[in-house]
């Protein structure tokens, strides 16, 4: 596996959600849990995160292979055929004291113009 290729998941790719990255394969490497600077919005059955800002967005972050990053944007909708939905995006993500060039998948922004925000910043606690 390489060890320079990160994600950041926040939503449906975190452990025990329905999309868990653990059940893919080649497996990822958890590396720990972080947070990032955005606002997180509920979608219904999954959420979308716009970065920057003042908030903080709850998340965990995977050393992951060139094989598992296809199969993220195939569920992410960012390839073959962007779908508009969600945009790759590389963010420094601090993972206990080290930072990593993380790859995040940005929502659209036009796509939570009616949507709650998840005040708490963690998908996990939505409800």
């Amino acid at each position: 596996m390489h060890q320079d290729r990160y994600v950041f998941v926040y939503g449906t790719l975190r452990r025990g959600e329905v999309n868990d990255i653990n059940r893919l394969r080649p497996a990822p490497t958890f590396l720990g849990l972080a947070r990032i600077r955005g606002t997180l919005y509920d979608l219904g059955p999954y959420p979308g995160v716009i970065l920057g800002g003042v908030g903080w967005v709850q998340g965990e972050v995977y050393a992951i292979s060139t094989e598992l990053e296809q199969q993220l944007d195939l569920i992410e909708e960012v390839a073959p055929v962007p779908s508009g939905e969600y945009t790759r995006r590389h963010l420094e993500v601090d993972v206990g004291g080290r930072a990593l060039s993380c790859l995040v998948y940005e929502i659209a922004s036009a796509r939570v113009r009616r949507c709650p925000r998840i005040a708490s910043g963690d998908w996990l606690q939505r409800r």
